[in-house]
């Protein structure tokens, strides 16, 4: 299982100062530190970093245009892969062509490092945009396909139910040939067999979950991979998962770092979301059955760590995380996405964690995945000299 990255350059709340200085303030700081964190990920062995397109999410997510940052980390980094985690597909959101150019040109300023998320966003933005949700699916995909005649054909032209483009020659191309490999977000099982079905990597947004919720969701999405008829021009059959990740020398440290208090405030700040701006319809019960930990929480029947405990999120020492490393990797996530910038932690404490993760973590992980291929091949070599010896006697 590699280990990757997933950034979103949240802004917590208070801000100090009033408008128009105090937003300002903290977003200098927060994308001038993310972007630290990202080079030392990238100088440590960190397989990709994926940032997030996302608008209008106060708080959280300060992250409207990957692409431009995505372009900067190019140029200072060396070998870490640089994820759309995702590009907003549907046409109201942008126009194909500009996937096409911001993704392409990403992979050319990098060498070929561009991976391509897909995915629709949820109803807040979406409404904002204007996006058609019922068809927002069909959109995605159609916008997908758009994208890679663009980067296949020398001139492009299409007149199709979505999209009248005249024949024209979209530019630059991208790097990888035919292009960089495509993933899919998906939080339900039903989304996963979408990206199953069109042979995208799966980029599993539902976050702490049970394992054995997310190893469903898993075994779905594969399944759906045995029929799958690619989207694009690269099949890609992995899964990625992300969730919050701390690592320190001792657990000493983390009532200093608020570790538990920047947990509950990443808890808390998605359920509020998701209550104000995608549940505003539902009815109050349906609203508290959807978050039951924030009342729990009121009443005192809930401690932040038993996200810990369960596993659902990856905090503790080196050996501690290499142990729940391995049982997420036991339920088939190929890629695990380390959220490790959230909440109040200092900048000092994610940078160390990153520098745990990779030289004591990453390590072991790749020993224990040497070990498995190796002793698969030796399984392949002892089965063929069964079938061999088998056939011989036959004969």
């Amino acid at each position: 299982m590699d280990l990757s990255l997933l950034y979103e350059f949240d802004v917590p709340q208070p801000w100090a100062g009033e408008h128009p200085w105090g937003q300002r303030t903290e977003e200098r700081r927060v994308y001038k530190e993310n972007i630290e964190q990202i080079v030392l990920a990238d100088k440590v062995g960190f397989d990709t970093v994926w940032l997030v397109e996302h608008h209008f999410r106060e708080n959280r997510s300060h992250m409207p245009c990957n692409e431009a940052v995505l372009g900067a980390l190019s140029q200072i980094t060396e070998r870490i892969k640089l994820g759309f985690g995702v590009s907003l597909m549907p046409h109201e959101f942008v126009h194909p062509a500009r996937v096409a150019e911001k993704v392409a040109t990403v992979d050319v300023l990098s060498r070929g490092r561009a991976v391509w998320g897909m995915g629709r966003s949820t109803p807040m933005e979406q409404i904002a945009f204007g996006v058609d949700i019922p068809a927002s699916k069909d959109k995605m995909r159609a916008a997908a396909r758009t994208v890679v005649g663009m980067w296949d054909q020398e001139y492009y032209e299409e007149d199709s139910e979505y999209l009248k483009f005249p024949k024209r020659m979209v530019t630059p191309k991208p790097y990888q040939y035919p292009h960089p490999p495509a993933w899919m977000a998906a939080a339900t099982e039903s989304s996963a067999t979408i990206a199953g079905e069109n042979g995208c990597g799966l980029l599993c947004f539902s976050i702490m979950q049970p394992l054995d919720k997310l190893a469903s969701i898993i075994k779905t999405y594969r399944a759906a991979q045995e029929s799958a008829v690619p989207l694009t021009g690269v099949h890609t059959n992995k899964v990625g998962v992300y969730t919050l990740v701390h690592c320190a020398e001792s657990r000493d440290s983390f009532a200093t770092n608020r570790v538990w208090e920047s947990m509950w405030w990443w808890y808390e700040g998605l359920a509020k979301f998701h209550l104000k701006w995608e549940m505003a319809h539902l009815t109050d019960e349906q609203k508290a059955d959807a978050f039951p930990l924030l009342e729990a929480k009121v009443r005192n029947d809930f401690d932040i760590e038993r996200f810990d405990q369960e596993d659902m999120v990856i905090a503790g020492t080196p050996d501690e995380c290499l142990q729940k490393f391995l049982r997420w990797e036991a339920i088939g996530v190929d890629q695990l996405l380390c959220y490790l910038n959230f909440g109040y932690l200092p900048h000092e404490a994610v940078m160390k964690s990153i520098e745990l993760l990779g030289t004591r973590v990453m390590p072991e992980l790749q020993k224990r995945g040497a070990a498995r291929a190796a002793a698969s091949l030796g399984q392949q070599i002892s089965d063929t000299e069964r079938t061999l010896r088998s056939d011989r006697q036959a004969a």
